[in-house]
């Protein structure tokens, strides 16, 4: 298969076309190739329209939604940001190649590893993994963040994760129940308050922790 040309036409047709318009956005997603990020024997379906098994339970996410997150998240070259669900890998890299930085915290010890050699192996060295309870945040060291994006569906917004956002920073991350949600798009205010912005229906796998599932 010609990945080149599937992933290009990925951009066009499922992002583009559905009004995926920042441009550090859709360059992103043409420089990380999906399929180096999916089990060998699903290479084939690696640019089709939807979520696909990546072992353990887990799934890489359908590129529109990750496209829709990032976008939602209004990312900075400058920008530290914090992703809970590292998975694949792939949502990750993505957003290595838009910001300055970024934290990223999976659960399942086997992925975290997977993860941690797929980013080794395409040299990124802007990604710091840790594998623990993501519900909780950051607790290696108090960072605040600019952008926070979880990959799993909350029943509400963590509080250790709202507490870890700058004064503007943003956080997207999908809330209802185990079965639908919306994703929610959450600004933190001046006076520390969020402020709530609603976007799609989704489905995710339940974000387990302390303060999720």
């Amino acid at each position: 298969m010609d990945f080149e040309e599937e992933n290009r036409m990925m951009v066009e047709y499922q992002l583009k076309r559905r009004g995926i318009s920042d441009e550090k956005v859709l360059n992103a997603f043409l420089k990380v190739k999906r399929h180096l990020f999916v089990p060998k024997d699903l290479e084939r379906y690696a640019y089709d329209d939807c979520p696909l098994p990546i072992g353990e339970g887990q799934t890489i996410s359908q590129p529109y939604i990750i496209g829709l997150m990032l976008q939602l998240l209004e990312l900075r070259e400058n920008d530290v940001v914090l992703e809970i669900g590292t998975g694949s890998g792939y949502q990750t890299a993505l957003l290595a190649e838009i910001v300055r930085l970024v934290y990223t915290i999976e659960r399942n010890e086997t992925l975290a590893q997977r993860a941690k050699n797929k980013f080794e192996e395409l040299g990124y060295k802007n990604i710091v993994l840790e594998v623990g309870d993501g519900t909780k945040g950051w607790t290696k060291e108090e960072i605040e963040f600019d952008g926070i994006i979880v990959s799993a569906a909350a029943p509400k917004v963590p509080e250790p994760l709202f507490s870890q956002l700058k004064i503007g920073g943003r956080m997207v991350i999908p809330i209802g129940s185990r079965t639908f949600q919306r994703l929610h798009k959450i600004t933190k205010l001046e006076d520390g308050n969020m402020k709530v912005e609603y976007s799609d229906g989704c489905m995710f796998v339940p974000l387990i922790g302390e303060y999720g599932w």
